[in-house]
């Protein structure tokens, strides 16, 4: 059995029909970790979130959350953990305030104190001002912060947030971000994070999980797995698209190649030379570029090299 603030996953699979949408991932979520589960939309993150929060019975496999088996303990799971969904559940017509006085009602706080925690939690989450506001007002990122308030109001030890900053502005992204952070630092809160923003898993997650078509791919702390990598990395767009296998050719005296996006070319360095050198053997041959970078390695190479694909998420970035 897993820690009672921790979280062990065995075997756990989760069919639909014929499609196999987690395929028998384990994982293992220490007390006070902040975990980043990335992967693309239709690779499995958000399945694996609603068994793990008793939303969804698994196929076959199950899990220990918060010590509790979530097939045979879901009520124990469900009263232990707090989250917070892609879709909030929040009314309209309602306050911000109505709906904490109302979920620590529901989570049998006494009436003496939801007052107080609901004044605590709306600072905590930058809604004071917005308080006594209705929800239908409320900005998206406003609302994902009530979402994150209305979570935490039966104090969990354990956190369940699925891709909880897709859309928002940078300012509440942050914002987020620091909430999150301080939970674990602070409060030692167990963080289970969904995201499709790699810098977010960089930012906070203290290990990551990478999952493509229902199987975790690989694991480690963000700065193993970009260990993993090693060497900087090139990469090149040609001026001219007829152009790509010419640059190809030259980039690769220079390393071995490497997945990069439609249109560009990339090798991983293997000490032969450096960015100036390519840049000088592209000009020595006539080929014009629209864009030529040196990067470290990153979560997104990591991301590239073991699923072949980039996040949706960091492609709308940098939109």
């Amino acid at each position: 059995m897993a820690d009672e603030h921790g979280i062990e996953v065995w075997s756990l699979v989760r069919t639909f029909k014929d499609v196999a949408a987690v395929q028998g991932i384990n994982l293992r979520v220490e007390p006070g970790e902040i975990y980043g589960f990335l992967g693309p939309n239709g690779a499995g993150k958000s399945t694996t979130i609603h068994m793990l929060t008793t939303l969804l019975p698994p196929t076959s496999g199950t899990a220990f959350v918060a010590g509790y088996d979530i097939v045979k303990n879901g009520p124990a799971v469900r009263g232990s953990i707090g989250a917070a969904l892609q879709e909030a559940a929040l009314d309209p017509y309602l306050t911000g305030r109505e709906h904490l006085r109302l979920q620590s009602g529901l989570h049998g706080i006494p009436k003496r104190e939801r007052e107080e925690r609901s004044d605590e939690l709306l600072s905590r989450v930058g809604l004071t001002r917005a308080a006594d506001r209705k929800v239908q007002t409320y900005s998206g990122g406003m609302k994902r912060r009530l979402d994150l308030a209305l979570a935490l109001v039966h104090r969990p030890r354990i956190l369940f947030l699925d891709e909880p900053t897709t859309g928002l502005d940078p300012q509440s992204r942050n914002a987020l971000w620091a909430e999150v952070a301080r939970l674990a630092r602070d409060e030692g809160v167990t963080v289970f994070l969904t995201t499709q923003y790699l810098e977010e898993a960089d930012v906070l997650a203290d290990r990551v999980g990478i999952i493509d078509h229902g199987k975790i791919v690989t694991e480690g702390t963000p700065d193993e797995l970009k260990a993993t990598i090693g060497r900087p990395t090139v990469v090149a767009t040609p001026k001219d698209a007829a152009q790509l296998g010419a640059a190809t050719a030259i980039l690769e005296r220079f390393g071995e190649p490497t997945r990069t996006s439609p249109g560009a070319t990339a090798v991983m360095l293997n000490g032969k030379g450096d960015l100036a050198d390519v840049l000088r053997a592209l000009d020595g041959d006539g080929i014009l570029v629209d864009d030529i970078r040196l990067h470290a390695p990153s979560l997104d190479d990591v991301f590239l090299a073991k699923t072949g694909r980039m996040l949706e998420g960091e492609e709308e970035q940098g939109e």
